[in-house]
């Protein structure tokens, strides 16, 4: 993947994290219940437009993209983004319970792992369903700004895609995300046109390489 494919890599694994996973929430009516709860309390779809600025360590814009995210609670997604001055028809991530596919319509070319060995080594190990995301991140709440309540997200293990990062609610609803890196890049993703809990086809969350294409590895069945 280029390396914007791998900025967008990390906050999607990020996000995939937060929306596939089930968070050991204090219960509805503690008050140390956080915005992150309440908005993944209750959610089996997601669909999702967004824009996403990604500046460099000393401020710069490196690149702007728009996409779109599907997700299917528990495992199945589909992320799709096209970056700003740049040919092609962008890239697309789809994790259909068993495998995660790659396309990059630029190159022609797909790319496929089991869904296990492809994001053990990364938050949305626990996109499965199963896990608790309390176990791999700290938690806490931020001060409210620009009319957003904010929680941040640090990852507990240095094998993580990112720093930290943070993200923005509305009462319920997810707003902004901004994701730092390592390397001191930040990824602000803007949020827009969200449908919770909206009806998902079979179709949209499988993949089948297009002809013509170079794929790459061997899919699970």
């Amino acid at each position: 993947m280029r390396a914007h494919s791998l900025r967008a890599g990390a906050a999607l694994a990020l996000l995939l994290m937060l929306v596939g996973v089930c968070v050991a929430a204090p219960p509805a009516n503690s008050a140390d219940t956080l915005p992150l709860d309440r908005y993944l309390s209750g959610l089996k779809s997601l669909r999702v437009s967004f824009s996403q600025t990604v500046t460099d360590a000393q401020g710069h814009t490196v690149s702007h993209a728009t996409g779109s995210l599907l997700v299917l609670r528990p495992g199945k997604f589909r992320w799709e983004i096209h970056t700003e001055g740049e040919s092609g028809a962008g890239q697309l991530l789809v994790a259909d319970g068993h495998n995660l596919w790659f396309f990059d319509r630029d190159l022609e070319q797909v790319t496929v792992r089991p869904m296990g060995s492809a994001l053990s080594a990364t938050p949305a190990m626990l996109l499965s369903g199963g896990g608790d995301v309390r176990q791999a991140f700290e938690i806490s709440s931020e001060a409210q700004s620009a009319g957003l309540d904010w929680v941040r997200v640090v990852p507990r293990s240095a094998e993580a895609d990112f720093r930290e990062a943070l993200l923005g609610f509305s009462g319920d609803e997810i707003k902004r995300m901004i994701l730092k890196d390592k390397l001191g890049q930040t990824a602000t993703l803007l949020f827009a046109r969200a449908e919770r809990n909206a009806p998902v086809s079979a179709a949209e969350v499988t993949f089948t390489p297009p002809a013509g294409v170079d794929v790459i590895g061997t899919p699970e069945k």
